[in-house]
């Protein structure tokens, strides 16, 4: 795949994610990954392998209101790193996030390996 084509369905790949951590259901993220793949947030926490465990990492998010907004982007090579916007309703308790995370694209373009730098430091209350 050329270049450009592949930084463009990179950059597709990372809006569409973006748009179903906010409003998407767990198994259509869960179709961004591949069948291998792994996914690790926070960066030093538990690493979810394949998706059995990527669904229920992404399970415990689903019963929430969410809001995504894409801050920055950064494609290169079969690699991209953005920095995006979270915020979390959960009954009166209201959280925002800003999680840098890295996905890694295999050869079919789908995300073989996701981590996510963040920390509790990171995550204030509004």
């Amino acid at each position: 795949m050329p270049n450009a084509d592949r930084v463009q369905a990179i950059t597709d790949t990372v809006n569409r994610y973006i748009e179903l951590v906010a409003k998407g259901s767990v198994d259509e993220l869960v179709e961004l990954y591949a069948d291998d793949a792994t996914v690790e947030d926070p960066v030093g926490g538990e690493v979810h392998i394949g998706h059995k465990a990527i669904r229920r990492f992404y399970s415990a998010v689903s019963d929430v209101q969410r809001e995504c907004e894409l801050v920055s982007l950064r494609v290169a090579g079969n690699e991209a790193a953005f920095q995006f916007r979270l915020t979390v309703t959960a009954g009166e308790h209201r959280m925002v996030i800003e999680p840098i995370d890295v996905l890694v694209f295999d050869a079919h373009g789908k995300v073989a390996a996701m981590k996510a730098y963040w920390s509790a430091a990171d995550v204030r209350q509004v």
